[in-house]
């Protein structure tokens, strides 16, 4: 189950608020919805009243052809199941058998200008992104060549100077600092801005700069699905770092693995070529393309010919 702010929705779906009574919120257990048509109809089996209601031409339609003291009893029995909220589109008229349901059992009804088809869409979208889970991570995220590069480390390893340079190579900036990563659908993960510090960046000795100022519109991108993670860390010659890229290293975002690669920082590195490098990288390995293992395979097959 999920809290939706039903104030906040009316205003980011541009909805009108017929009836709001004493809910400011409701609580719904996914972004599904129900279109009530069986429910109007008298049949309430398998009835989904714990999800969003909408209510279009077919359900009005149906409403206006039953004689007054029906439309009553049967908008009467479908509120009394307590509906989180409900939705007219099309800008319909209201029937005063929905408003006297809607009053009797404290229920918000809101209207739409927007189609049917057209406003399940929108408030799918919006309901994802209010329920689904999210985490906010200390890092900076870019889109790379088309790719979804998220960068963590250690504060001062060098996070925003690096993603400073990939933006002036043509890469564009989703979120600097605060990435808030949100687990959509099929286990896929998006990243964007707090809406706070939405394309800004701190950059050590100069301080905050606009980004969308500085380099322009196409240097920023709203959202962004994680592709890859990019692990940045003060060179460490004890440690081994790996050379052939045989192994693969995950990093864990909500539950889901996202492929990653830990890069050593060290003077003289030139680090947005060689995330730029990780980037190409990765996309041929999305593709079934592995270097190493060609490699390897050259390596036996050479071997191979010369025990023979």
């Amino acid at each position: 189950m999920g809290n939706i702010d039903l104030l906040d929705m009316a205003s980011q779906l541009s909805l009108e608020v017929v009836y709001i009574g004493n809910k400011t919120s409701a609580d719904i257990p996914n972004s599904n919805f129900n279109r009530p048509g069986l429910q109007l109809a008298g049949y309430f089996d398998f009835y989904a009243d714990k999800r969003a209601q909408i209510i279009g031409m077919a359900e009005m339609s149906y409403i206006n052809s039953l004689p007054k003291q029906e439309q009553e009893s049967r908008t009467d029995e479908y509120f009394r199941h307590g509906l989180p909220f409900l939705v007219i589109t099309r800008n319909l008229a209201v029937p005063e058998c929905i408003m006297l349901s809607a009053e009797k059992y404290d229920i918000p009804v809101f209207r739409s200008e927007s189609a049917t088809t057209e406003f399940i869409q929108t408030l799918i979208s919006y309901l994802d992104d209010n329920l689904l889970p999210s985490t906010t991570i200390h890092g900076v995220m870019l889109d790379i060549f088309g790719q979804g590069v998220l960068i963590i480390g250690q504060s001062g390893v060098g996070k925003s100077e690096t993603a400073l340079e990939l933006l002036e190579r043509g890469s564009r900036l989703v979120a600097d600092d605060g990435v808030k990563i949100r687990k959509k659908r099929g286990n896929r993960l998006v990243a964007q801005a707090p809406e706070l510090i939405k394309y800004f960046m701190e950059i050590r000795g100069i301080g905050i700069i606009d980004v969308k100022a500085m380099f322009g519109v196409g240097s920023v991108v709203d959202k962004k699905e994680v592709d890859m993670a990019v692990k940045l860390e003060n060179w460490d010659p004890e440690k081994t770092y790996e050379r052939l890229g045989m192994e693969r290293e995950y990093y864990e975002i909500l539950g889901v693995k996202v492929p990653c690669v830990t890069i050593p920082v060290r003077p003289g590195r030139n680090m947005a070529s060689v995330l730029e490098v990780a980037a190409r990288n990765e996309r041929l390995k999305s593709m079934g393309y592995y270097a190493a293992a060609e490699l390897n395979e050259r390596i036996l097959k050479a071997n191979a010919e010369k025990s023979k």
